[in-house]
C-alpha cells in the first residue's frame, strides 16, 4: 500500500445540480457537459498518480461512472459542512496509517499529474502544501499530520477561505503552489478554448 493518499471530493453529474453559477449563464445542460468534462479530465490526470486514491461523493457513491474502482475507492462524504466533511476524510486517512494526504478539487482544467506529484514531494520538507485559487479559495491542500483547526471556523465558498486557512496553519511551515483558476463562472471558461468549444 502506498503511504500517500489522494482525496477527491466530487458530486455525481446530474442535470440542474452541478455548476449552478455557470448554469445561470449557459443553461443547465451545457453546465452539466462542462462539469462532466472537468471530472473526466481529473480522472485522466489522477488515475496513474503514485498514491492511494479515494473519491468522496457529496451523495452516495455511484457504481458505474468514470471513477474506475481499479484506481479509486469510493466513499460518501460525512459532515454538516465542507470543513467537517474534509476533516472527516483526512482524519480517517491518518487513522489508517497514511503519511501524506492531499485533497484536490475536481474542476481544474489546468490540473496535471506533475503538479500533484510535486505537491506530495514537497511534503517531505514542509508541514503543509496549499494551492491558492484565483477566487480566494484553494484547489489543493496537503498535510502529513491531522490538524482539525484547518477545517474549522471558515466561511466556505467565499473569498476569505485561502487567507483564513493560511492563518490556521500558525507557525507551521507552508509551501504555496502556483495560483490556478477553478471553473465556477462563465468568465472562468472564457480563458480556455477547450471548454468554450463545448458550448
Amino acid at each position: 500500500m502506498s503511504k500517500n493518499l489522494l482525496l477527491l471530493f466530487t458530486r455525481h453529474p446530474e442535470l440542474g445540480k452541478c455548476k449552478t453559477r455557470l448554469a445561470q449563464k449557459i443553461g443547465d445542460q451545457k453546465a452539466l457537459e462542462v462539469y462532466s468534462y472537468l471530472l473526466q479530465h481529473t480522472a485522466n490526470v489522477t488515475k496513474n498518480i503514485n498514491a492511494e486514491k479515494q473519491v468522496w461523493y457529496a451523495t452516495q457513491p455511484v457504481e458505474n461512472d468514470i471513477w474506475n474502482p481499479r484506481y479509486y475507492t469510493k466513499k460518501a462524504q460525512q459532515g454538516e459542512n465542507l470543513g467537517a466533511r474534509m476533516a472527516y476524510a483526512f482524519a480517517e486517512g491518518f487513522q489508517k496509517g497514511y503519511n501524506k494526504i492531499l485533497i484536490l478539487g475536481s474542476d481544474l482544467i489546468d490540473l496535471n499529474a506533475a503538479r500533484v506529484e510535486d505537491a506530495f514531494t514537497k511534503l517531505d520538507e514542509t508541514d503543509f502544501v496549499l494551492g491558492p485559487a484565483e477566487d480566494g479559495g484553494y484547489y489543493l491542500l496537503g498535510m502529513k499530520s491531522f490538524r482539525k483547526e484547518i477545517f474549522e471556523n471558515k466561511n466556505w465558498s467565499t473569498p476569505s477561505v485561502f487567507n483564513d486557512t493560511l492563518s490556521s496553519m500558525g507557525d507551521k511551515s507552508v509551501t504555496l503552489l502556483e495560483t490556478l483558476n477553478d471553473i465556477d463562472e462563465y468568465e472562468d471558461m472564457q480563458k480556455h478554448p477547450t471548454l468554450m468549444n463545448l458550448l
